[in-house]
């Protein structure tokens, strides 16, 4: 359902997949976590939720765009394929206003102020 048979077993493996599957089990937000279908588990999801969101927003938004997409297609290519790909992606991304100042900002000593630029 939902390409759940395809991307199931490759989160947690064969084996895993079929146990949840066939036996229908609840799983826990831990075990999911610690099975690697999820990322992160908080008590207070809504405060976690808007502090991550705070943080990405602080964040240069071509580059995490860029990485996500990367990361999103590497299933798809091989180690030389992506390497390609990301050697572009980087090369692109060198002339954002981004980049330059996240350098700046490094340089100065001082936290960035990303644009999305």
């Amino acid at each position: 359902d939902s390409g759940g048979t395809w991307l199931l077993p490759q989160r947690v493996g064969l084996a895993r997949a079929m146990a949840l599957c066939m036996t229908g089990d609840k799983l826990s937000a831990a075990d999911a976590k610690t099975m690697g279908m999820i990322w992160d588990v908080a008590d207070d999801a809504v405060a976690a939720a808007k502090a991550m969101a705070e943080k990405l927003a602080a964040m240069p938004t071509k580059a995490l765009v860029a990485t996500r997409a990367l990361l999103r297609g590497a299933h798809t290519h091989s180690l030389d394929e992506q390497l390609d790909l990301e050697r572009d992606v980087q090369s692109r991304l060198g002339f954002t206003h981004d980049y330059i100042e996240g350098v700046t900002a490094f340089l100065q000593k001082r936290p960035a102020q990303f644009k999305g630029e």
